[in-house]
Parts: C-alpha cells; sequence; structure tokens
C-alpha cells in the first residue's frame, strides 16, 4: 500500500523501488473505542524498543455536512482573521522603516556640512552650502522681504545674494564696498544665520539620534510581528481540511472524517558495538574506520488511516472518533544523507510557501536595507573604536610598520546548497555490511511492532 512518505522514500533510495524490506498490515475496527488509545499505545511501545519517533504529516479531510467540519471551519476563520490583521501590521511597519531610513541618509547629508566646519579644507564650501539652505528654508519664510525676492524683485538690491555669501562675519561686511541700504540688509541677516548655525546644528543631531533609535524600534517591532504571525498561520493551516474528492467514505451530507498520520521512528546502529558482538567484521570496531562512515539508522514507517464517526462530548467543543483504523508498519535502512533530503522534500508544503512570502516580505526586505540599517545603529560603536584605535596606537610599532599591515579579509563562508547535491551511493562497505545491518534491525523491530501489538489486543485482522 503505497503513500506520500513511502513514495518519497522510494524516490530517493534505489534499494527500495520494489518497495520496503518488509511490510505488516494491520486493521483496528471499533465503532465504540478511539483512535487515541491505539495511537499512543503504538507511539509509547516504539518508544520502549529504542526508536526515536516523530511525526511526518498529520491530515484530515471532513465531509462538508458534518459538524465536525463547521467547527474547525470557524476556529480556521479566527486565525486567517488574525493573521490578517498582523499581516496589516507589518506592512505599516515596514513602510515606516523605509521612511525613516530615507530621513536618516537626508540627516546624515546635512551633518556632514556640519561636520566639515571643522576641517579647515572644507569650511568654506561647507559654509555657503549652509547659507543656501537657509535661505531657502528659513529666511524664504519672510517672503517679499527675504534676501532672495529682494535680490531678483527689487532694484537697488542685486549684490545682496553675493555680499550675504561673501561675507564672513558681521565685520567683514561692514567692510565690503556696498551702499548703506544693502548692508543694512545684509548685517542683521548674517547675525541670524550665525545664530541658525548653531541652534540647527543642535536639534538636527537631535532629531537624528531620536530618528535613530526610532529605527531600532520599528526594526524590533518588524521581527516581533513576523514571530507572532507564524502561529496564526501554521494553526489557519492545520485546521484546513484537505480535499479528498474521490474518497468514497467522504459523502457530503454523511458525518464523517478521514485521518491520514504516518510516524517515522529511527535507531542508529552502532558499527563499534556491532562489530564487538561480531554482527559484522571486527576491523569496523576501529575508531578510524568507524568514524569515516555515514551513519545508518534502522527506520520504521507506521501509517494510519483511520475512517470515523466523530461524535461531540457533552457541553463542550470538543470530538470523539470510533471507527475502523488501517495500521501498516514498514521497515527501512537509511542514511544520514536520505533521511535529511526526506525532511527537505516533506517540508516543501503549502504552508511552508506562505511562510516564505512573510520572510520575503520582511526578512528580505530587511536584507536589502540591512547595511544601511546597520549602518545607522552601529554609528555610535564605530565611532568608539576608532577612537578606541587611535588612543591605543603605539608609536614605537609605528616606527616598525605595525600600523601599516593590511587586516586580512575574512571570506564570507560559501554557503552549502544540500538540496542541489545528488546523494552519494553506497560503497561497498556500507552496500555490503551497514544498510544490511540496519535493514536486519529494522525488518525485526517492524515485526516486533507489529507482532506485540496484535497478540495485546487479541486481533485476527492482519496481514
Amino acid at each position: 500500500m503505497g503513500s506520500v512518505v513511502s513514495d518519497l522514500i522510494e524516490k530517493i533510495s534505489p534499494n527500495y523501488k520494489e518497495g520496503p524490506a518488509a511490510e505488516h498490515t494491520l486493521v483496528y475496527d471499533s465503532a465504540v473505542e478511539t483512535l487515541e488509545p491505539v495511537y499512543f499505545f503504538i507511539i509509547d511501545l516504539m518508544a520502549d524498543m529504542g526508536l526515536k519517533t516523530e511525526k511526518l504529516i498529520d491530515n484530515f479531510s471532513s465531509s462538508p455536512g458534518s459538524g465536525h467540519f463547521a467547527e474547525l471551519g470557524q476556529r480556521a476563520t479566527i486565525m486567517q482573521n488574525q493573521a490578517s490583521k498582523i499581516m496589516g501590521d507589518i506592512n505599516t511597519v515596514l513602510r515606516s522603516v523605509l521612511n525613516i531610513v530615507y530621513d536618516l541618509k537626508e540627516f546624515r547629508t546635512r551633518l556632514q556640512s556640519y561636520d566639515d566646519l571643522k576641517n579647515p579644507s572644507k569650511k568654506e564650501g561647507a559654509i555657503l552650502s549652509l547659507k543656501q539652505i537657509w535661505m531657502d528654508k528659513v529666511d524664504i519664510q519672510k517672503g517679499n522681504s527675504s534676501i532672495k525676492a529682494m535680490a531678483l524683485g527689487q532694484s537697488g538690491f542685486v549684490t545682496l545674494i553675493d555680499a550675504f555669501l561673501a561675507s564672513k562675519d558681521e565685520n567683514h561686511a561692514k567692510s565690503l564696498d556696498l551702499n548703506e541700504r544693502v548692508k543694512r540688509i545684509l548685517i542683521p541677516r548674517i547675525a541670524e544665520f550665525n545664530i541658525w548655525l548653531k541652534q540647527s546644528e543642535q536639534e538636527l543631531r537631535k532629531r537624528y539620534e531620536l530618528e535613530r533609535n526610532y529605527l531600532k524600534s520599528q526594526v524590533n517591532s518588524l521581527k516581533l510581528y513576523s514571530r507572532w504571525v507564524k502561529p496564526y498561520l501554521r494553526a489557519a493551516y492545520d485546521l484546513e481540511s484537505k480535499e479528498n474528492l474521490r474518497e468514497p467514505a467522504l459523502v457530503k451530507t454523511f458525518n464523517t472524517i478521514m485521518l491520514n498520520l504516518t510516524l517515522i521512528g529511527k535507531r542508529e546502529i552502532n558499527p563499534k558495538d556491532a562489530a564487538m558482538e561480531g554482527l559484522i567484521p571486527k576491523d569496523f570496531a576501529k575508531e578510524s574506520i568507524y568514524k569515516k562512515m555515514r551513519k545508518y539508522y534502522s527506520c520504521i514507517l507506521v501509517e494510519f488511516t483511520f475512517r470515523g464517526i466523530p461524535q461531540r462530548i457533552s457541553q463542550q467543543s470538543h470530538f470523539t472518533f470510533g471507527g475502523k483504523a488501517d495500521i501498516t508498519f514498514k521497515a527501512y535502512a537509511l542514511n544520514e544523507d536520505e533521511l535529511n533530503k526526506l525532511n527537505r522534500e516533506l517540508e516543501k508544503s503549502d504552508l511552508e510557501d506562505v511562510l516564505k512570502l512573510i520572510e520575503g516580505a520582511t526578512d528580505e526586505s530587511l536584507n536589502q536595507l540591512q547595511e544601511e540599517i546597520n549602518s545607522f545603529l552601529n554609528e555610535k560603536e564605530e565611532k568608539e573604536k576608532e577612537k578606541e584605535q587611535k588612543d591605543t596606537s603605539n608609536p614605537f610599532l609605528a616606527l616598525f610598520g605595525f600600523y601599516n599591515t593590511k587586516e586580512e579579509k575574512k571570506e564570507a563562508p560559501k554557503k552549502d546548497n544540500k538540496e542541489d547535491k545528488p546523494i552519494t551511493k553506497d560503497n561497498w562497505v556500507e552496500k555490503t555490511h551497514l544498510r544490511p545491518l540496519a535493514e536486519e534491525g529494522a525488518t525485526s523491530t517492524a515485526m516486533a511492532l507489529f507482532d506485540i501489538y496484535k497478540k495485546s489486543h487479541g486481533m485476527a485482522s492482519y496481514t
């Protein structure tokens, strides 16, 4: 009997193209007893046999006319609405981050002019740039009496702009060869500019710090919202009834449910212990040999197919399920590469696609701006490091050219895209010793699980 996981294993491992090493099926049919005791009995039994058990598939399909379908549909809608609300918050915060980044860029450009005032070689250009900003943003608010309006619109003040840009201070303005009318306008404007120059720098730096702190807050909020939305998306996905239109048991007006559960139990084989017991050659007990081999596991695949009638518990929103359960035990021997490939294939679901879209809307968008965001958030730390490097410099080491040595660039670790790499075939040792050993363990364990459960429940229907 084929299934999604069985088909994947047969696709991944060429050793099982004709099916598992062993397969046993039992049928448990009881309209009174529920599925939960059957399920948990097998889980506990697998743990007692030393198997590390994981759930791979957990799907259900309810007939549209059942109360179970309506109940879970309402819960799924609540989860979807909550996820939709948080997604709206994510979009709002993301737009805010983008706006703050562009504002900080503009602030940084403006502040660069103030920083250049401290550099003698750049001071003159910085003063001229700031005077232009003052005329365009501050003085222009005076309307017709502003410097630009008077120079361009009134006769007798044509030289006012050039005089303002050329004047270094009030005393320098008095010494310029200008008529008295222009000087009477120019001198107070220079005084106003000098006051603005001091106050505007302080205010701009304060606002820059506030915006920088706000950026940090918004980035953290964006990451937090992304974490919050994922559980709701998972819950909404898990509560969806999977379409199974051709299943004859799911009649639209019947009160019926179909459950598909798949478990995998793994037990790693120990070549050293096996060699000591004489199951494989004694050379495998040497650490230099078994450390170089891939890990092999005895794997048991347990597949549940359950057809039941959901019964609501009185005065509660929960259901119990009685019905028919087909349980199949399959034995496989898989190495670590095959198991990793199996997990990656199972993760390729609609839910993973949705979660990747969320990451695309947050993580990828942030990654594109990450350099700029980090340049703002880590600005103080970088300045402190620069100061420390200047303060701790040793003049004696400089004589030997110590500070002229270039720092070695650390190469970014290359991403190992394991998904694109084909699984290496078994070598001679793995093919003749390790896989057969793991397969033998899996076959005996599958039989033991099947036999113990069958005898403990006195079941007659099995294969």
